[in-house]
């Protein structure tokens, strides 16, 4: 229960919490900004811990998801089907981001909408074969753009629910 209220009752704990919701597939930013600012964090630290936590898991992704599917595949076999999903999902994706390389994934990363994003983006980039180096600042400046239109919505929707617009 202490973790519990650390997480939820400092200033430090709140940041911690914003940027581990963050790192949660399909929530990522989206999410974690709009749940940092409702925890009662300002949006000068709800802005940098979403976009941190957002960050965290992408060079993990496009350096070593191919490698974590070939094990998957050879040591659980079960999960095929969750990894012939996700393989899909990824070459899908990769064909919005190819046509324009780079700019296409930061693009991609950049709009804040269900199925991009930072995840889907670094697995679109491993997929596709993009270097780190060259994928990670296209990445990083897709989560910053969708983090400033994340910070805009979320301030115009609490303006609009609390009526001070």
């Amino acid at each position: 229960m202490e973790l519990l209220q650390w997480l939820t009752g400092t200033l430090p704990g709140k940041c911690v919490f914003t940027m581990l919701v963050s790192m949660i597939p399909i929530i990522e930013l989206r999410g974690g900004l709009p749940f940092g600012v409702a925890l009662g964090l300002p949006y000068y630290l709800a802005f940098p811990a979403a976009v941190l936590g957002n960050l965290i898991p992408t060079p993990f992704i496009i350096v070593y998801i191919r490698r974590i599917f070939k094990l998957m595949r050879r040591y659980f076999p079960s999960l095929n089907g969750l990894v012939d999903k996700l393989e899909r999902k990824a070459h899908l994706k990769g064909q919005k981001v190819l046509k324009y390389q780079y700019l296409g994934l930061w693009l991609f990363v950049a709009i804040p909408l269900p199925g991009t994003g930072a995840w889907t983006g670094s697995l679109a980039a491993a997929f596709l074969d993009m270097r780190l180096k060259k994928a990670m600042p296209a990445v990083v400046l897709g989560v910053l753009t969708a983090g400033c239109i994340m910070l805009a919505l979320t301030h115009v929707g609490i303006n609009l629910f609390s009526g001070a617009v």
